[in-house]
């Protein structure tokens, strides 16, 4: 029994010896490969210790509800233009006093883009027509009169 697995290790060693000059040319790529895989293993460990500290930090201190350094595109005020009519006109105070919010849509005034463009899609031609001039009337934000122009020729084109 022990010639036998002496011999069969001697074998062994030779047929490895005789792979050995593929091996030597193949050695670089095996050995950078088994260095990115350890590279990629430790970014792993530390990415999810400091996932973990995150938890434990953020139970620690709540977050605020929204920070100051947040800025949202509803945020900012709208860059008026010369075109705009001026305020002192009295019939643009008048069509302002006159409109009234729609019934269909009492909250619009409270509505954020994002909140008003996820209601039009439930909305007639009449009722956005209805939006668009009431929004002209009051605000004319620029970002909401192109949205409802948009929505009435879309719905218009259906």
């Amino acid at each position: 029994m022990g010639v036998r697995i002496a011999a069969g290790l001697a074998v062994t060693a030779l047929e490895q010896a005789r792979k050995l000059p593929q091996q030597l040319a193949g050695l670089p790529l095996t050995v950078v490969s088994e260095a990115m895989q350890l590279s990629m293993r430790v970014q792993q460990h530390v990415t999810e210790l400091a996932i973990k500290g995150d938890d434990v930090l953020s139970g620690l201190r709540p977050a605020e509800e929204e920070p100051e350094w947040a800025t949202f595109d509803e945020d900012e005020t709208p860059v008026t233009t010369s075109q705009e009519t001026p305020a002192d006109d009295p019939w643009e105070e008048e069509e302002r006093a006159i409109a009234e919010v729609p019934e269909f849509l009492p909250s619009y005034d409270e509505l954020s883009i994002a909140q008003l463009r996820a209601r039009l899609r439930n909305l007639g031609v009449e009722q956005l027509e209805e939006l668009l001039r009431y929004e002209k009337a009051h605000e004319s934000r620029p970002e909401f009169v192109g949205m409802l122009n948009r929505r009435i020729a879309t719905v218009k084109a259906q």
